[in-house]
C-alpha cells in the first residue's frame, strides 16, 4: 500500500510540473493561433520560431514591480490569486489519463526495478465521487474572482466581480445537469469508469464509437457552452472585457499576481478540456484500431502494460490539445455577447434544455431497468428531438428582441420608407 501511495504521489508531482509547462506553451499557441487567423506572424523573435517566448514572458512577470493599491484590502488582495489557481490545479487529480497499468508491471532498473503488486490507475486519485469533485472545484473558482474584485478597491474590478458572480452561478446549473445526465446513464460517478464504458461501439454492424458525445449530444453542447462561461473565455469574457471594465477583476494586479490569474485561466481550460474528453469524447479510447494495439477483453481494453498506457496517455492528450485549439478558434472567431444576452442564453435556453436532458436520461435509465428499451440509440434519438424542439421553440417564440433595428438618417443602408422622421 505504501508503494502504491508513493507511486500516486510521484505521478501527481510529475503531472503538476507537466501541466505548468503545458500552460506556458498554451499561451504561445494562443498567440500563434491568433496570428494565423489574423494573417500575421505572431511571436517570432525569442528563440527559434519564437519557441522561447514563454520563458521571456515568465522572466518579465518576475521582474515587474509589485503594486498594491492604497485603498485595497491587502490580505484579500494577496489571497485572491492563490484562491483562484488552487481549484484549477486540483481538478487534475481525478482525470483518468491513461487507463490502468496491469499488476506485475515493473519500473526500469535505473528507477529501482520496483514491481507493481496490483493494478495501478494512471490518475492521481480515483474517488467514488469524481464527477462531484469536478463540479466542486469548478464552483470554488468563483471565489477568487469575487475576492479580487472586492479587495482591489476599484469600481472596474468590483463590477467585474459582480458580473462573474452572476455569470458563474447561472452557468453552473446547466453545467451540473449536463454532467449528471452522463453519470445517471453510466450508473457511476467515477470518471475512470465512465471513460472505460465508452471503449465500445453501438453494435457489431454500426461501428460508431459509443462515446457520450454520440449518445447524449445535447449534454455535450451544454457542457461545452458552460465551460466556456466558467473559464471566462470569449464570447463569455464579460468579467474582464477591456472596452467596458479596463481589465475587470484583475485590473489592479501586476507582476506574478497577475500571472497567477493568467495561469488559472489556462489551467481551467485544460481541466475543462480534459473533463470533456473523459466524459464525452472517449478519453484514451482510440476507435476502430483499439483491439489491434490494446490487449484485453473485447470492448474493454482497460488493463494494459507500459506500451498501452503510454499510447493511451498520448491519445488522451492529443484530444485535449485539439479541444483547447477549439477554445482558441472560438475566441478569435465569435464576437463577445452583451451581458443581457449572456443571461438570456443561460436562463431562457440552457437551463430549460439541461432540465430536459437530465429528465430524458433518467427516463431512459428507468425504461431500461424495466426492460422496455435496451439500446442506447433511443437516448440519441431523444437528444436529437430535444435539440430540434429547442431550436423550433426559439424560432417560433423568440421573445422580446434586444437587437431592434434603429433608424439611421441619411444612411445608404436604409431606405427612406423605413425611416420615420421625427416631427
Amino acid at each position: 500500500m505504501l508503494g502504491i501511495f508513493i507511486a500516486h504521489l510521484v505521478f501527481a508531482l510529475l503531472m503538476v510540473g507537466m501541466l505548468l509547462s503545458v500552460i506556458a506553451y498554451l499561451i504561445l499557441l494562443e498567440r500563434k493561433t491568433a496570428a494565423w487567423m489574423q494573417d500575421r506572424l505572431g511571436p517570432n523573435r525569442v528563440g527559434p520560431k519564437g519557441l522561447l517566448q514563454p520563458l521571456a514572458d515568465g522572466v518579465k512577470f518576475i521582474l515587474k514591480e509589485e503594486f498594491v493599491p492604497a485603498n485595497a484590502d491587502r490580505i484579500l488582495f494577496l489571497l485572491a490569486p492563490i484562491v483562484i489557481i488552487t481549484p484549477a490545479l486540483c481538478g487534475f487529480a481525478v482525470i483518468p489519463w491513461g487507463g490502468v497499468l496491469g499488476a506485475g508491471a515493473h519500473l526500469p532498473g535505473w528507477l529501482g526495478g520496483w514491481t507493481f503488486p496490483k493494478n495501478f490507475s494512471v490518475m492521481v486519485a480515483n474517488p467514488r465521487i469524481g464527477v462531484l469533485f469536478v463540479i466542486a472545484m469548478a464552483s470554488l473558482s468563483v471565489y477568487g474572482v469575487v475576492l479580487a474584485g472586492w479587495a482591489s478597491g476599484s469600481k472596474y474590478s468590483f463590477l467585474g466581480g459582480l458580473r462573474a458572480t452572476a455569470q458563474m452561478i447561472s452557468y453552473e446549473i446547466p453545467l451540473v445537469l449536463s454532467l449528471l445526465s452522463v453519470a445517471v446513464v453510466a450508473g457511476t460517478l467515477r470518471l475512470g469508469a465512465i471513460t472505460s464504458s465508452q471503449a465500445s461501439y453501438f453494435s457489431t454492424i454500426f461501428f460508431l464509437p459509443a462515446w457520450n458525445v454520440f449518445i447524449q449530444p445535447a449534454a455535450f453542447l451544454l457542457f461545452v457552452t458552460c465551460i466556456f462561461a466558467e473559464a471566462n473565455r470569449a464570447p463569455f469574457d464579460l468579467v474582464e472585457c477591456e472596452q467596458e471594465l479596463v481589465g475587470g477583476y484583475h485590473t489592479e494586479y501586476s507582476s506574478m499576481k497577475f500571472a497567477l490569474f493568467f495561469l488559472a485561466e489556462y489551467a481551467a481550460m485544460i481541466t475543462g478540456a480534459a473533463v470533456a474528453v473523459a466524459l464525452f469524447l472517449g478519453g484514451w479510447h482510440l476507435p476502430w484500431i483499439d483491439q489491434l494495439i490494446y490487449p484485453g477483453a473485447p470492448g474493454q481494453p482497460l488493463v494494459t502494460g507500459w506500451g498501452g498506457v503510454i499510447l493511451k496517455f498520448v491519445v488522451f492528450w492529443a484530444k485535449v490539445i485539439l479541444f483547447i485549439f477549439f477554445y482558441m478558434w472560438v475566441r478569435w472567431t465569435l464576437p463577445r455577447f452583451r451581458f443581457d444576452q449572456l443571461m438570456n442564453l443561460a436562463w431562457r435556453t440552457l437551463i430549460p434544455l439541461s432540465l430536459g436532458t437530465f429528465l430524458l436520461a433518467a427516463l431512459f435509465v428507468y425504461l431500461r431497468r424495466e426492460g422496455a428499451i435496451e439500446h442506447r440509440g433511443w437516448l440519441l434519438l431523444g437528444n436529437v428531438a430535444l435539440l430540434a424542439g429547442t431550436v423550433a421553440m426559439n424560432q417560433l417564440w423568440p421573445g422580446e428582441s434586444t437587437n431592434r433595428r434603429l433608424p439611421v438618417f441619411n444612411s445608404r443602408y436604409q431606405s427612406a420608407a423605413e425611416v420615420v422622421r421625427p416631427n
